[in-house]
């Protein structure tokens, strides 16, 4: 990853980039076990935004649904540290209908 990053001249993004992909991925995979991920990497406005969709089926019951949300965004605490640290933004929200799973963010300003 470290080197497509420098070859389109975003080096500086490397440490950031490899500790967001990689926290997003481990959490969602223990979270979302033997299912399909897509992760999205876009340069766009001085700033990079990574995007991972993951296929966790929705829960029906209310209360089993904001325990899901709140274990997933405490597990995503590294993340959240490194987002901090760089000055950008990160969240998590369900996939827009037609979409079903999860949509985890992270967007790193240069």
């Amino acid at each position: 990853m470290a080197a497509s990053l420098a070859a389109y001249g975003l080096h500086s993004f490397a440490w950031p980039v490899t500790h967001a992909v990689t926290e997003l991925i481990a959490v969602t995979a223990a979270l979302t076990p033997a299912r399909d991920l897509y992760l999205s990497l876009r340069h766009r406005a001085d700033a990079l935004r990574l995007v991972l969709w993951d296929q966790h089926p929705r829960h029906p019951d209310p209360d089993t649904l904001a325990l899901c949300s709140a274990r997933r965004r405490h597990a995503l605490w590294l993340l959240s540290a490194v987002v901090d640290d760089w000055g950008g933004e990160w969240g998590v929200t369900d996939g827009p209908p037609p979409h079903q799973g999860i949509k985890s963010w992270a967007t790193l300003p240069r």
